[in-house]
């Protein structure tokens, strides 16, 4: 940079953050995803690692359409419906971080918890398919719905931004740096309305009857919950396989579904 391209302020800012770019940074290993307040911020250079995190990603279908469409009014009462629900769902199920991104949310959940964030989706799918779309309906033509996808992998964590300055502390965030976020969102994009993608290393954790086959409703004979999907030449995973599932609770066994699930963990 030329002393002639920017105000000297601003090239006192790269000038810095080059300066912490040349510094290797360190790295400590953690078991769970950590409270926010232990999340470093002060040490440029320090990360936290922690291994096997489940991302589960939540968007809304169509919110461009319905941004441009619709009266403000509209718009946020869809969001407040579709990703207040969302954060305290995700809540409910004990998910360790949750954030918002764009027109959705995505929930952090620990290895130990894979069967949790499961039934956090399933519960979120269900309300999206029998409850979000048909209110919208009432009040916009536009084909709204939602996206799901969930991935596991190592993830790095520390807060990037600005100590508190003038009574502010909005200038910071934490950055989960890793897969799980970015490829449950990229799941997500690919799923058609109303369907969970998960990758194949998620799906791993699913060994028990109750989270392969479904429970036999009408007819009384059980199937498959999930179909395969080839990812093979999609450049966006660097995994092989997702799985998908299109249904949601039962209207007579999904609360016994659940709470067996969940007892999984």
């Amino acid at each position: 940079m030329l002393e002639t391209q920017l105000l000297p302020k601003c090239l006192e800012i790269i000038d810095d953050q080059i300066q912490v770019f040349e510094y290797s940074s360190t790295i400590t290993d953690r078991n769970e995803i950590p409270d926010t307040n232990t999340i470093p911020l002060n040490d440029q250079n320090h990360w936290l690692r922690i291994k096997d995190v489940i991302c589960v990603f939540f968007d809304m279908k169509n919110s461009t359409k319905l941004n441009a469409n619709e009266s403000p009014r509209v718009t946020a009462d869809a969001y407040n419906l579709f990703t207040g629900t969302a954060i305290r769902l995700l809540n409910e199920f004990q998910s360790s971080y949750i954030d918002i991104r764009g027109d959705g949310a995505f929930g952090l959940f620990n290895s130990n918890q894979a069967h949790r964030a499961l039934t956090a989706a399933v519960t979120f799918k269900t309300f999206a398919e029998i409850d979000f779309k048909r209110l919208m309906k009432k009040i916009t033509d536009v084909d709204v719905g939602t996206h799901i996808g969930i991935d596991q992998k190592v993830v790095l964590v520390k807060k990037i931004g600005l100590r508190q300055t003038e009574g502010r502390t909005d200038r910071q965030n934490e950055v989960w740096a890793g897969k799980p976020v970015n490829m449950a969102a990229k799941l997500a994009a690919l799923s058609e309305d109303g369907e969970l993608l998960v990758s194949d290393r998620y799906f791993e954790n699913f060994t028990n009857e109750l989270t392969l086959k479904t429970c036999g409703c009408p007819n009384g004979i059980k199937s498959d919950l999930w179909s395969e999907v080839d990812t093979t030449d999609n450049s966006w995973f660097d995994f092989e396989k997702a799985y998908k599932l299109k249904t949601h609770w039962c209207e007579i066994h999904g609360k016994s579904f659940c709470e067996q699930i969940l007892n999984l963990d």
